[in-house]
């Protein structure tokens, strides 16, 4: 029997999406082995009305580094999310 190992993980939220959330920090404990398109999907269930949760381009960063959705996480990450940036 398999058992699976909770993790720890910090997302940090950034400009409309922290307006959206009002906070700047969520805390969430995971089954491992988890992706970052899992995390999203918490996200976006917990928070259905955040329309920055919702875009299919929403930017994100693991430790600082920017991935994709498929990313992989391990305990005590650091993810950051952002929403699309837009030019003019």
């Amino acid at each position: 029997m398999e058992s699976s190992v909770m993790i720890k993980i910090t997302v940090k939220v950034f400009a409309q999406l922290r307006e959206q959330l009002g906070v700047d920090e969520l805390f969430l404990e995971l089954n491992e082995p988890v992706r970052l398109s899992a995390v999203i999907s918490t996200l976006q269930k917990q928070h259905p009305n955040s329309s920055v949760l919702q875009q299919a381009n929403l930017m994100a960063a693991v430790n600082q580094t920017m991935v994709q959705e498929d990313c992989e996480l391990h305990a005590d990450d650091e993810i950051a999310l952002f929403p699309p940036v837009t030019g003019g």
